[in-house]
């Protein structure tokens, strides 16, 4: 409250005379002091909240809102008095309204609810449509011109997560200009990290490798989060788990690869892959704030996820410990690994679950052609090499592991301790050197989990693809999962993990994709090495499942309506090397 008094007599001093003032307006000028030294005392408690955990936070978060809520009516009603009386500025309007997307996009962050992102791109746009930042530039302050670039860093993030990319073309245009403002009118040091920020989206951007088009050439924005037709439905007569997924660690630490604002291609792909998609809530522009549960939607909500950009062992250990804890009953914790591969060192007598290597969750230490630099002190391990038996201790509870890395195979040689359902989907080590240039703008097996026809299109050789073929590609693609899953759920010697797990709609989906994405490198011509192939923990029978022949006849049927049938074998059966 001493900020408050201090803050009051200064903004008084400098309008006149403190007595001319009515007792109502000085009124108002202190509670809008209070309330706004009150949002940024709660809004910067925010980082010292733990990351992790569930329930901690939601108290914190709550309140938060409430303040946020009663700071942005209170400017709104009492505007007239805070311009004459405090000399509110629109700047300042600006940053209340930048708190409260911020806010949402935590929340969205902490919950996995996508619907608050859409709250936040509410708040965003409406900074840009009212151009509450437009006049910073003409005051002499940098601090100021950083707010505004951190503003539309923000909303460039968001608005990728939403997939409005004419949105953030717009903005990352927008972005260049006020940085070559203010890196000409003010001598700064930061210059070189905000080109890299701009350098970064634009790649980001153009990580698709194939285009959808309109008539007009312009370019059709898919959307690869869950939609109610996604995911092949359970037809009667399938028997299969009732588990559910509940929570995943989405970790990312490829070498090279495309990221922004820590989010990699591969991460950014498999959050999409993880969630529903979004709906937009009630409240939109002036009621910032927790929903209660009657508002929300009626449907299962998304797995809560924790997004983990080069975690340090102790860092990833934690979350997983977390995660562990709160899993509920019946529930699925999904590991989601996009990193470099670590590979043993020497020969071992023994064959454990550390004497495969694993995969490099921090890099610190020198990379070379991706891969991690083996130590000359073979006795060391790498410190932050996640190896399969790190992951043995929570197979206690249903666990999902994808590994997309150059060693992804250390993880074929897992052990079921504790008879919990547990499956292995691991990457090709390798692939075809035609297509190993593309490996910075993300994974092709991450991309097959996330937008199958679109890496079937890259595989086959096309990089362009008008919106009506598209749309019927896409309707076959949904025959082709229906008949992987009763492939699945008919097989009589499928291990039964696959079918436990086989009950969630996200979790079905990524099994679905991954036999299509195994299928289709087995039947392409340019996949002839085992290593180019996915595998996984368990195996599946390849004779019910990758190498079946029905499921081979819609695959070339795919490429007959694409006019690619001649990248892939046809009579594939004999063709087997392997």
């Amino acid at each position: 409250m001493v900020r408050t008094e201090f803050a009051l007599k200064e903004i008084m001093s400098s309008g006149g005379a403190e007595d001319d003032i009515p007792q109502g307006e000085r009124k108002t000028v202190t509670d809008f002091c209070y309330l706004l030294d009150k949002s940024k005392q709660l809004f910067n408690g925010l980082r010292d909240l733990p990351q992790y955990g569930q329930k901690q936070w939601q108290s914190y978060f709550g309140r938060t809102f409430d303040v946020y809520t009663k700071l942005w009516k209170f400017q709104q009603q009492h505007r007239q008095v805070l311009d004459n009386r405090y000399g509110l500025k629109r700047w300042q309007i600006g940053e209340i309204a930048s708190k409260i997307g911020q806010l949402y996009y935590h929340y969205y962050l902490r919950t996995s609810e996508t619907s608050y992102l859409n709250e936040a791109f509410s708040f965003y746009s409406a900074i840009r449509q009212r151009s509450y930042y437009s006049q910073v530039n003409k005051e002499d302050r940098p601090e100021l011109v950083v707010k505004k670039l951190r503003y539309y860093a923000r909303f460039i993030v968001v608005c990728l997560l939403l997939n409005k990319m004419d949105v953030v073309k717009d903005l990352v245009k927008e972005l260049s200009d006020e940085i070559e403002d203010y890196t000409h009118r003010f001598n700064t040091e930061d210059q070189v990290e905000w080109n890299l920020v701009l350098q970064e989206v634009a790649a980001f951007i153009e990580a698709d490798p194939v285009m959808v088009l309109n008539d007009d050439n312009t370019i059709v924005i898919t959307s690869n989060r869950l939609a109610e037709t996604g995911a092949p439905l359970l037809e009667q007569g399938m028997i299969v788990g009732q588990l559910s997924l509940a929570d995943a660690l989405i970790i990312g630490n490829c070498n090279n690869q495309v990221k922004f604002s820590e989010l990699t291609v591969d991460m950014f792909r498999m959050l999409q892959a993880l969630e529903r998609e979004p709906m937009n809530l009630a409240s939109q522009m002036n009621k910032p704030g927790m929903q209660e549960s009657a508002d929300k939607p009626a449907r299962r909500e998304n797995p809560h996820k924790y997004l983990l950009y080069k975690p340090t062992f102790s860092q990833l250990y934690t979350f997983l410990a977390a995660s562990f804890k709160e899993l509920p009953a019946n529930s699925v914790l999904l590991i989601y690994l996009s990193a470099t591969g670590v590979f043993p060192t020497g020969r071992s007598d023994s064959e454990g679950p550390y004497d495969f290597g694993g995969v490099l969750t921090n890099s610190n230490r020198d990379i070379i052609n991706g891969d991690a630099i083996h130590k000359r002190n073979q006795s060391q391990k790498e410190m932050h090499c996640l190896h399969p038996g790190d992951l043995y201790p929570f197979t206690r509870k249903p666990l999902f592991i994808i590994v997309d890395s150059s060693n992804s195979v250390a993880y074929k040689n897992f052990t079921n301790l504790f008879g919990q359902p547990l499956v292995c989907l691991l990457s090709p080590t390798a692939y075809p050197k035609a297509l190993q240039d593309q490996s910075q703008r993300g994974s092709l097996f991450t991309l097959f989990l996330n937008n199958p026809l679109m890496a079937f299109l890259f595989v086959s050789g096309l990089s362009s693809m008008r919106r009506g073929l598209w749309e019927k590609c896409q309707e076959y693609l949904r025959k082709i999962n229906r008949d992987i899953a009763q492939l699945l759920t008919h097989s009589r010697s499928i291990d039964q993990a696959f079918l436990q797990f086989f009950g969630d709609e996200f979790l079905r989906l990524l099994l679905t994709r991954f036999i299509f994405c195994s299928a289709t490198m087995r039947m392409h011509k340019i996949f002839r090495e085992t290593r180019n192939y996915p595998e996984s923990y368990p195996q599946l029978p390849r004779d019910e499942t990758v190498e079946n022949p029905h499921l081979q006849k819609h695959i070339l049927e795919l490429a007959s309506i694409l006019d690619v049938r001649n990248v892939f074998f046809e009579n594939t059966i004999d063709d087997y090397n392997t």
